[in-house]
């Protein structure tokens, strides 16, 4: 099985202390619902970050707490979407800067400009709230409840719509409110108006999953342990070049014949160069290669000098194009 080398390393933004002071809030809400191994990330982490330690990668982060690498880069995820931590990228190869959030309680009893009781007088919402708690399982908090009806002023969402959105989370096992809340930006920023708007949406953001998820198991990868950036290349292929699963099966298949690992980067630079040669199809990638191996342009003659008094390598210049743009993986 194939599986992903790739080795981040996270960035702390230091404050130089002996001790590791652990915020109640974070021991009485936060770390109950967590997993363990993601909490024992958080507190190696949060004692790096207060010893004044410029950084660590997940490989070491893993070895010292006996978990798989994948757990600490999972961990990060997790804290970064509980807004405990923000995860900052620092470029292309899964490297991190990682910045401690001052933790505060949740002031759930305040409407935020919404008279909650108010609003709860009205069937339509009262129906609406009703029904979120049926698909959510629970009941909601006042914090939820000001959320959800917030957005029909914020977003211009019908409950309709609002409804439709979490019975999409639900369906992918996300419940958690700080979850839909980015699902219900996502909606407002693609500029979601009618129920056809949101379900042309979720049909071509989970057309673009499929495949993502296809190419991930293909790798033996699971896709929660792409980070964002991993994402974003997976995107490219599939929306920006436009390749098609099997092209980028076979980028795959020369990646780990050329280096026995799945390595993001390495892919791209096939695909990149596939991209620019105008190859479309896995078809393409078959008569490119026969065509090169047909086709032998004729040699310059030079002339020998006294920089050239020597015996020459021949080198098929050919062959080298073909290694670097993948199309030699079936000689």
């Amino acid at each position: 099985m194939k599986g992903c080398d790739t080795i981040s390393t996270f960035m702390f933004k230091t404050k130089k202390n002996n001790v590791t002071p652990v915020n109640n809030i974070f021991i009485e809400k936060y770390m109950p619902n967590a997993r363990g191994e993601y909490v024992k990330v958080y507190l190696l982490g949060l004692k790096y970050c207060m010893s004044d330690e410029p950084g660590i990668n997940s490989s070491m982060m893993a070895s010292i707490l006996h978990l798989l690498e994948t757990d600490v880069i999972n961990a990060w995820n997790y804290w970064n979407d509980e807004n405990v931590v923000k995860l900052i990228p620092l470029d292309n190869m899964g490297n991190f800067s990682i910045q401690f959030l001052d933790i505060t309680e949740d002031s759930e009893e305040k409407a935020e400009n919404i008279d909650l009781l108010n609003e709860l007088d009205k069937n339509a919402i009262k129906g609406m709230l009703q029904d979120i708690e049926k698909l959510l399982g629970r009941t909601l908090s006042p914090k939820e409840m000001t959320l959800y009806i917030g957005w029909q002023n914020d977003f211009n969402f019908s409950p309709e719509i609002i409804l439709l959105l979490i019975q999409y989370c639900v369906s992918k096992g996300k419940t958690d409110y700080r979850y839909i809340e980015k699902i219900a930006f996502a909606w407002h920023d693609s500029n979601i108006k009618s129920i056809d708007d949101a379900q042309t949406y979720i049909k071509k953001h989970e057309d673009k999953w499929i495949k993502i998820r296809k190419i991930l198991n293909y790798l033996g990868i699971k896709d929660a342990e792409i980070m964002k950036p991993q994402e974003q290349l997976l995107e490219k292929w599939i929306n920006s070049y436009n390749f098609t699963v099997d092209v980028i099966f076979k980028a795959c298949d020369i990646c780990f014949e050329r280096i026995n690992k799945a390595d993001f980067k390495y892919i791209d630079a096939i695909l990149t160069n596939w991209f620019k040669a105008g190859i479309k199809t896995v078809t393409d990638i078959d008569t490119k290669d026969l065509r090169k191996s047909t086709f032998k342009p004729n040699k310059p003659n030079i002339a020998k000098g006294n920089f050239n008094n020597y015996e020459q390598r021949n080198y098929d210049f050919d062959d080298l194009e073909k290694k670097l743009l993948g199309w030699d993986n079936n000689d």
